[in-house]
């Protein structure tokens, strides 16, 4: 009885891997999801790569032994002092349409940049026109639009900063 189980068994697990062994290739939208996947997965880790490039860069020094991101933070420390609860404010409300996963990043490079303004003109607060003329030096020319909708949806006049959107 004994012997009979186990040639069953055994006849059993042969069979199994005559079947494994035998089978064709997988089927066609099998591989297609694998492919699919493989795709999806080299695109996210481009895009990925692509940010950390971004970030690398800001990172190198400069001539001058400091980084773009050393600066940043400079300016930033430096003319904290100078920032009130209104210019606090309005710059959130310019950022605001920045998506949340970049609002900090681009905060603070705007900070950064209306600091800088604001120290080199010799003023004693940072005020609307340091945030505005920071935002169109900090921002890509495309983000004008995006400013100028601001300005008017707030009745502000940008004439005064046209000259800086032709930068």
């Amino acid at each position: 009885m004994k012997s009979k189980i186990s040639v069953e068994v055994n006849h059993m697990h042969s069979t199994w891997g005559v079947r494994l062994l035998s089978s064709s290739m997988p089927s066609d939208m099998f591989m297609d999801s694998i492919m699919l996947w493989a795709v999806i997965l080299l695109v996210l880790m481009m895009i990925g790569g692509y940010f950390m490039i971004r970030k690398f860069l800001k990172v190198l020094p400069k001539n001058d032994g400091k980084s773009k991101l050393d600066w940043q933070n400079h300016w930033v420390e430096s003319s904290r002092h100078l920032w009130t609860d209104e210019s606090k404010a309005f710059l959130e409300k310019l950022v605001k349409p920045v998506p949340g996963p970049f609002r900090d990043i681009a905060k603070h490079s705007i900070a950064a940049e209306i600091g800088r303004i604001a120290l080199e003109e010799g003023a004693a607060e940072v005020t609307r026109d340091h945030c505005i003329k920071g935002y169109i030096s900090a921002t890509p020319k495309r983000d004008n639009k995006f400013l100028v909708a601001f300005l008017n949806k707030n009745q502000i006049d940008y004439k005064p900063y046209e000259h800086l959107m032709q930068k």
